[in-house]
This record gives C-alpha cells, sequence and structure tokens, in this order.
C-alpha cells in the first residue's frame, strides 16, 4: 500500500512478526540494495565526484546502546566509525564501501555482506538505518527490514532515521516524505516495539528550514 500512514492496520498483518520470518536468512543474492537510490551521474558517466557527506549519528546511536551495529546505507563510514569494534555497514554504492574499508572499517555491499563471516543471524546488538527509508517504496522497505533484522541479537535496538522537509527536498530522489507515522507503521510492521520517537537535533518546526533536523525513531527486536 503506497504511502501507507495507518499503523495499527499494519501492525495487524498476519506476517508483521512472524518468529519463522525473523529466523528466515536471506538467499545469496537475494539482498535487497542496503543505500539511497542509484548512483549519480557522473559515477555512469566515469566522472569521478566526492561522495556525499551524511551526518554523524554518535549521540543517537547511544539510545539503542552499546554494542556491535549493523549500519545500513554506511555510506563513506562516518558514523560506522563511531560505533564499537567489531561494527558492520552495507552500501550498495562500491565507492562507499571502498571508502569505508580505506577507513579501516567493515563495509560490504549487500550480497558481498551475505557471504561473510558476519552474516550470522542475531551476531549484532543494533541496527541503524538512517536516510535510506525515503528512497524506496513500502515493499523495499519491509523487504529491506526483514532481511536485516534477523541478524540482530534479540532485544537489541533500531535506529531509523529519515529527513524532514529541508532535508527531504535536498536528498537525490526521494520516492515519498517518510514521517514519524510511516517509521512506526514501517517498524510495528516488522515486528519491533516502537520505544520512541523524537525530532533531532531540533524540535520539529525546525524541519522546514533546516536540512539536518530528521526524524528518527527508537525500536526493539522482540526477545
Amino acid at each position: 500500500m503506497p504511502g501507507r500512514t495507518d499503523s495499527s492496520a499494519t501492525a495487524r498483518r498476519p506476517d508483521a512478526a512472524a518468529p519463522e520470518a525473523r529466523a528466515a536468512r536471506p538467499a545469496p543474492g537475494t539482498a535487497p540494495h542496503a543505500s539511497t537510490a542509484g548512483l549519480p551521474a557522473g559515477e555512469r558517466t566515469g566522472v569521478v565526484r566526492p561522495l556525499p557527506a551524511r551526518p554523524r549519528y554518535r549521540r543517537q546511536l547511544r539510545r539503542i546502546g552499546p554494542g556491535r551495529v549493523l549500519d545500513i546505507g554506511c555510506g563513506a563510514g562516518d558514523t560506522l566509525a563511531d560505533c564499537a569494534p567489531g561494527s558492520v555497514g552495507i552500501d550498495h554504492d562500491p565507492r562507499s564501501v571502498h571508502t569505508c574499508r580505506a577507513r579501516g572499517l567493515a563495509a560490504y555491499t549487500a550480497d558481498a555482506f551475505l557471504e561473510s563471516p558476519h552474516a550470522r543471524l542475531g551476531a549484532f546488538d543494533a541496527l541503524l538505518c538512517a536516510h535510506v527509508l525515503e528512497h524506496l517504496d513500502d515493499e523495499q522497505v519491509e523487504g529491506l527490514l526483514r532481511a536485516y533484522l534477523p541478524y540482530v541479537r534479540p532485544g537489541g535496538g533500531v535506529l531509523l532515521i529519515t529527513p524532514q522537509e529541508a532535508g527531504h527536498r535536498a536528498e537525490a530522489a526521494p520516492v515519498r516524505f517518510t514521517d514519524f507515522t510511516l517509521l512506526r507503521a514501517f517498524a510495528e510492521s516488522a515486528g519491533l516495539a516502537v520505544r520512541r520517537t523524537y525530532s533531532y537535533p531540533l524540535p520539529r518546526a525546525a524541519g522546514k528550514l533546516l536540512r539536518r533536523n530528521v526524524f528518527a525513531l527508537v525500536g526493539q527486536v522482540p526477545r
């Protein structure tokens, strides 16, 4: 249902939190893309452009507890570098993965992650997905969360972040505006317990002017 906003209806879906769905490991070669929309035009034409800077969420990671983080859509690794040792980033852009590795970070494309020794069920303490979901439709969001949540231990934290108005306008080809209502609907559909939603770094009203103001949802994987 594109543009779904009824979180209660989403939570009642019979497959939303099925244990077998969480326990199933994605088959190699079927991992969803884990980053923003397609590569910039310069990448397709061979022109090398610097990777765009992404906000760092060191303080926000504290809300989902210490431990190893699986950073979905890690970009050049700015937040990944602030994560605990043993954390891993996933991004569909090979340039981003290369940049992360050059910084001494563990990062993979989606399919390569599935073949890595890090792809063990329950191996991570938390999952971070920042500036990704607004580039995906409903089915893609649900597929991404179902694919990667099994790698987070029961009781582990989840942090979902999407841009508010000013940041949304500045994004490259976002699919739709993903606000608190949609974040909650996606989290509940994936079987997460929603612990908190908040605006960061300033109150919600600043989102129309401040590009870095974001929607944030803190969830928890069921025990």
